[in-house]
């Protein structure tokens, strides 16, 4: 007899966890752990969406990662970092469990399903920071704005692409992307009056950001 493995939910799996996990209904704007604090615990996103900085020795803060749904962060306290490298703040208001460092230690080790998903996203998002790495590194500022906009929309992901919602702001696009405001703006417009993107149900501020597969040719583009 074949017995069938049922899909793994790791959002089911973690509400049934009560001990050392705590749910944070966290508002727009709010601070889960800043650059420089100690590192005790890690995060797991199950609504919303939070930006990860990092401001350098100088002053200058950049974008390094717009984290959804389904996403881990502050997990490198699992492998001895002692103190936070970034700051993680919520983009919109979302639900976030704080699952204490000793207890995901003590699942990763006792629950084979729940480490196996854990592995599945850490390599997941190894592959993505390459991408990124790569990104920065070789293409055009145009370019890497294009890929910001589909990544955010969930082209190549399986389901239909969603919109990107405005309050993702010009300023931030252009942290993500290691530009100025002023070039992001010059970029959406192209982009607008090329088709490739355009804005539904109002003005730019109030309105939905939708992203068309059209705007893959920026990328592709030679």
């Amino acid at each position: 007899m074949v017995r069938i493995r049922t899909p793994f939910n790791l959002d089911l799996f973690l509400n049934k966890t009560d001990k050392d996990v705590t749910i944070l209904p966290s508002p727009k704007n709010q601070i889960l752990f800043s650059q420089g604090d100690t590192t005790d615990a890690v995060f797991y996103i199950q609504s919303g969406k939070v930006k990860v900085t990092v401001l350098s020795e100088h002053g200058k803060e950049a974008v390094v990662a717009i984290l959804e749904r389904g996403a881990f962060l502050g997990e490198t306290c699992l492998v001895g970092q002692l103190i936070r490298t970034a700051t993680a703040i919520t983009l919109e208001d979302s639900r976030i469990l704080r699952i204490e460092k000793a207890a995901m230690l003590r699942m990763l080790q006792e629950q084979p399903r729940f480490s196996e998903a854990f592995m599945s996203y850490l390599l997941t998002h190894s592959i993505r920071v390459q991408e990124d790495l790569v990104d920065q590194l070789f293409n055009s500022s145009e370019k890497r704005l294009a890929r910001a906009l589909l990544l955010l929309a969930h082209f190549g992901k399986e389901g239909k692409p969603e919109t990107v919602i405005a309050k993702i702001s010009q300023e931030t696009l252009a942290e993500m992307v290691g530009t100025t405001r002023s070039r992001v703006s010059f970029f959406m417009n192209k982009f607008r009056k090329l088709g490739f993107i355009d804005y539904k149900g109002g003005s730019r501020r109030n309105g939905g950001l939708h992203v068309h597969s059209s705007l893959l040719n920026v990328v592709l583009h030679d």
